[in-house]
């Protein structure tokens, strides 16, 4: 289920410490100074088998020497408007301030369900300023520190408890495909998808998704049938004046949940920017299948194979590790090769689900382990004896069988991915690989 978490507060209360603390990364910079988090970060939560996104927001200030200021906010009532959920975060060894007041009257404006995280409860006497904040008239506030993490278990019970199980998500024919397309703002998004339904359009279902904002349009023309994943950024105007890169951001976090199979668009003529690399690294983390489509090729002067393979070799480079994906070189607005997306896009669907049977698999990559074996670890020497492939797993999945599964290490890993690549085709498809005991 596709849902959306935003951590707001006034600045230095500790939301980048709660957002790593969450997502257990690093990823937010943490730092005593206010005003430290200005680009936002977005992270993958699993707890109790519910997964969701998450949002790190910058603190909300009033009047401060930080020439930041109004973006920053621009951006924390971005992410209030657009979140399921939103954490507001208050710093319990301080106690209630004028700026938390600020930012409850905001929240309160809302509508939007809000669960007031008190933090920093380990310190001192920070306890006893918790009742403070039910003045805020935002419900009983959740007592936690980021730093060691107390508390966060009820917090996390708390963010999960009225979402729907897994099994219940599911609105759309389970064996037909979603594909979303995404990319930064002005790509071509919607010129693509006017191209792709054209006047004469065959759509014969919209389906609300379980997502507030995405919805399912069964496409069937031309021989295709897949479920075309859009987002109430495609369907109406904004409704706040926001940063659109940042807003684009927070649409495809949705569309990407959605979709089996991303197309993310590159705008030819400026060549790819932060916001692409952005774009793919959140399809990377949701596991999902990638077609590259660079568009508005009709407008590069150079259209040359040189000037494609050149463009071709920065976008691999740029997203390096993961390089096995389709790119095709399009035009919405002249329908350039709008189909080969399409069939390209069935394809790439059809890598995610594809199963290789297991007498195959061991007879090919046994022979390969064998020419190349794992580097031997202080004298211990790593024997694979068994591979068998996953049938149920999201994502191509193979699991190795060894007696020392812990010496297998992230280079043979992707020495083991790419033999299995060249072999069989799991081209737009990211694949999954496990080492266990035997």
């Amino acid at each position: 289920m596709s849902r959306l978490i935003a951590i707001v507060g006034r600045p230095n209360v500790g939301k980048s410490t709660l957002f790593n603390r969450l997502t257990q990364t690093r990823q937010a910079i943490v730092d005593d100074t206010a005003g430290t988090t200005r680009d936002r970060q977005y992270g993958k939560v699993d707890w109790d088998g519910q997964e969701f996104s998450i949002v790190d927001t910058g603190g909300w200030v009033v009047n401060s020497d930080d020439i930041f200021e109004e973006e920053i906010n621009k951006q924390v009532e971005i992410a209030i408007d657009e979140a399921d959920v939103i954490l507001f975060v208050v710093d319990a060894s301080t106690g209630l301030t004028d700026l938390d007041d600020k930012v409850a009257a905001i929240l309160r404006r809302s509508k939007k369900p809000v669960i007031v995280v008190a933090n920093k409860e380990d310190k001192g006497d920070a306890r006893y300023n918790i009742p403070e904040f039910y003045s805020l008239g935002l419900g009983d506030p959740i007592e936690v520190s980021s730093a060691n993490g107390s508390g966060t278990g009820e917090l996390l019970d708390e963010i999960i408890k009225d979402m729907p199980k897994r099994d219940d998500e599911e609105e759309t024919e389970e064996n037909v495909a979603k594909f979303a397309i995404v990319g930064r703002p002005n790509a071509g998004k919607s010129s693509l998808i006017n191209a792709f339904i054209g006047e004469e359009r065959h759509i014969v279902t919209d389906i609300a998704g379980t997502t507030r904002d995405s919805i399912y349009h069964r496409y069937n023309k031309f021989g295709f049938d897949f479920y075309l994943v859009d987002t109430a950024g495609i369907r109406k105007k904004q409704k706040v004046n926001e940063d659109i890169e940042y807003y684009s951001v927070i649409r495809s976090i949705r569309a990407i949940e959605a979709s089996d199979v991303c197309i993310l668009l590159i705008d030819a003529t400026r060549g790819i920017e932060a916001q692409d690399a952005n774009i793919f690294s959140l399809i990377q983390r949701n596991k999902k299948g990638l077609v590259v489509c660079v568009n508005k090729w009709d407008l590069v002067e150079d259209k040359s194979i040189t000037a494609q393979k050149t463009f071709e070799n920065a976008i691999r480079s740029r997203f390096a590790p993961f390089t096995d994906f389709p790119i095709i070189f399009t035009s919405a607005l002249t329908k350039q090769r709008i189909f080969k997306v399409l069939e390209t896009a069935i394809d790439v669907y059809n890598n995610r689900r594809r199963i290789i049977p297991t007498s195959q698999l061991n007879t090919y990559m046994l022979e390969q382990i064998a020419l190349t074996p794992p580097p031997s670890n202080k004298g211990k020497f790593v024997k694979i004896k068994y591979v068998t492939m996953l049938k149920d797993a999201v994502i191509p999945t193979f699991v190795f069988f060894c007696n020392l599964p812990q010496w297998v290490k992230e280079p043979y890993r992707r020495f083991l991915e790419n033999k299995i690549r060249e072999h069989w085709d799991f081209k737009g498809t990211p694949i999954a690989i496990f080492m266990r005991e035997k």
